[in-house]
């Protein structure tokens, strides 16, 4: 399974005076950080470090993100666009018995996220060109948007071809064919 990352806004409650002292927390774990996406460094098992939520029936989930960033300076567009792979809210149900190939089903949840990350900094190259920096925010978020919704497609019709990785042939042909678009894409690679 694949989930999305999306920045949360926190808003702290202010406490009156006459409230009295607040609580000490119990100290919590410090948060893990979160993983850029790389050829060489593949996921394991001790990255997947939250709990399965109860009652879900699936055996694991991968939370990746793509952060994409834009700016204008002296009228000169440029971006980042970077694929995260977040360990504090990813899972496997139990990592003591799952297997090799339920891992790489959700590395290649990760693969796809950097090919679209690839094809978003492909699509922010093309709008570079013609960036209008007084009005980059509109054409900044058309840009995004549609990469973000054929990203999110694409990771629910993986999940759904290769019944979450249990279709060994689905899943093979779908690593092959993830692989072919990354190295299509290797000219957008950071």
């Amino acid at each position: 399974m694949h989930s999305f990352l999306f920045p949360l806004l926190l808003v702290g409650l202010l406490q009156s005076p006459a409230a009295g002292p607040a609580r000490q927390a119990p100290a919590a774990k410090p948060a893990a950080p979160l993983i850029t996406w790389s050829a060489e460094r593949r996921l394991t098992l001790a990255d997947f470090q939250a709990r399965a939520p109860l009652g879900d029936p699936l055996s694991a989930s991968t939370s990746s993100n793509i952060k994409a960033d834009a700016a204008c300076k002296d009228y000169v567009f440029s971006s980042t666009v970077t694929a995260t792979f977040d360990p504090n809210t990813s899972w496997f149900r139990n990592p003591k018995t799952a297997s090799e190939t339920l891992l790489r089903h959700e590395q290649l949840h990760f693969d796809i996220t950097e090919v679209y990350t690839r094809i978003m900094r492909q699509k922010l190259q093309l709008f570079a060109a013609k960036a209008n920096c007084e009005k980059l925010q509109p054409g900044f978020n058309n840009t995004t948007k549609l990469v973000y919704a054929a990203w999110d497609n694409e990771q629910n019709r993986y999940d759904q071809e290769t019944n979450h990785g249990l279709n060994a042939a689905r899943q093979a042909a779908w690593e092959k064919q993830t692989a072919a678009k990354l190295d299509m894409l290797k000219p957008f690679a950071q």
